[in-house]
């Protein structure tokens, strides 16, 4: 198939950092596409000009409609870096898309900060949450973020200031590769401005203080990094849990009776590219989790309010692995999950009651998982002396469909 639709990369030169090749691709297009600020670099065309104003889908039903004419998007430097790339393959096809990208505001930041970008982070927070930037935080970690607008550098420093990264270098680069292009430099806890250019990408050099807030990727995190109301999975019991449900990069979890939400947190927290569902009946956890999933640095962790049961029905796509944390006992729950679990996908319920054990066990009699008892004990102080205070042994159930 011969590519129909070509997507340009400009940086704030606009057309005077093209090529003579590629601005022939603009000066021949029929349908020209792109936002407001890229579609004014380009004084005089005689194609149908399309926007964004309506919508992503909106444009893109738009471009449809043209499909096999010489079709211009013109995007912001690399388009398949956090840019409108990926949504173009997804709907067009690649075999369709002919890709000419130019340097984009993490090559350029780099650059201008001097930093080698295999070492760097690079984030978006253009239409995302700014706390999952929490994820990220650690000693001597080095950001590379796109913002949202101009207020977005002060949240931003708030935010380091608030997690005891108040002493980190930050950097606000604004108009990169433009007749307008400045830099502000200075420390967290002390910017001075409410206001940056709207166009801007942030360096952020993490400098950690006394009291920082930062934790390891690792599972079983300590209880002590969550809200909770005491009825959470305990971190042994918990990083044997992830362990057991072996996340790979990309999948989806369901976490049912979510309680605190602390498993699907952590099997977020192993991959950017990980997504889970919190499944929680008990209306007053549900803020919980959503306290708990913005401090970690989760934010996208979607939370299912009501009876699983229920909800359940609402969703076609299958899940790579399930965990049962609550309603263990009842069978219904358990064969809804597997019901539901996809091929080859993984399923894990803990089991801490007679009741629960009663149920596991008989599932495993049908569906040949393995059962495994965890039991844990924590010291403690006896008098002057320190004794280990057994938990209560917990029953867990893996199982591959």
């Amino acid at each position: 198939m011969t590519p129909w639709l070509t997507v340009i990369g400009i940086t704030e030169k606009g057309l005077a950092g093209l090529s003579t090749e590629t601005l022939a691709y603009i000066d021949d297009a029929q349908v020209l596409v792109g936002g407001k600020r890229h579609l004014e670099k380009i004084s005089t065309t005689t194609a149908i000009v399309i926007d964004w104003r309506d919508g992503l889908d909106a444009a893109h039903n738009k471009i449809y409609e043209h499909t096999g004419q010489r079709v211009v998007v013109i995007a912001s430097g690399d388009p398949l870096h956090y840019g409108i790339g990926a949504r173009l393959v997804e709907r067009f096809g690649v075999d369709a898309i002919h890709f000419i990208p130019s340097p984009g505001a993490f090559s350029l930041a780099a650059a201008r900060m001097g930093w080698s970008l295999p070492d760097v982070t690079c984030l978006t927070v253009h239409g995302r949450p700014l706390e999952a930037v929490n994820l990220h935080l650690y000693p001597k970690a080095k950001l590379l973020l796109l913002s949202w607008n101009g207020a977005t550098p002060k949240a931003l420093v708030e935010l380091l200031a608030a997690k005891g990264f108040g002493d980190s270098r930050v950097s606000v680069l604004e108009h990169m590769d433009g007749d307008d292009e400045n830099r502000v430099d200075g420390l967290a806890h002390n910017w001075p401005h409410d206001q940056n250019a709207n166009l801007n990408t942030i360096a952020v050099e993490c400098i950690a203080g006394p009291e920082a807030q930062f934790w390891s990727r690792v599972p079983g995190l300590p209880e002590a990094a969550y809200q909770q109301d005491g009825q959470i999975t305990k971190r042994e019991v918990r990083a044997a849990t992830l362990a057991a449900l072996t996340p790979l990069p990309g999948q989806t979890l369901w976490d049912v009776g979510a309680g605190s939400g602390a498993v699907g947190i952590e099997w977020m927290r192993m991959d950017t590219h990980n997504h889970a569902i919190a499944f929680e009946h008990d209306t007053t956890k549900i803020d919980i989790i959503e306290r708990n999933a913005k401090n970690l640095g989760v934010p996208m962790l979607k939370i299912i309010s009501g009876d699983f049961l229920d909800n359940v029905q609402n969703f076609d796509q299958s899940p790579d692995a399930i965990f049962i944390g609550g309603g263990v006992s009842d069978p219904k729950v358990l064969n809804a999950c597997w019901d539901r679990l996809s091929t080859n996908g993984r399923m894990v319920a803990n089991g801490v009651t007679v009741e629960a054990h009663h149920a596991l066990m008989n599932f495993n009699l049908k569906y040949s998982g393995e059962l495994v008892r965890i039991s844990v004990a924590r010291s403690g102080n006896v008098g002057r002396m320190t004794a280990l205070r057994p938990m209560m042994d917990v029953l867990q159930l893996k199982v591959t469909k």
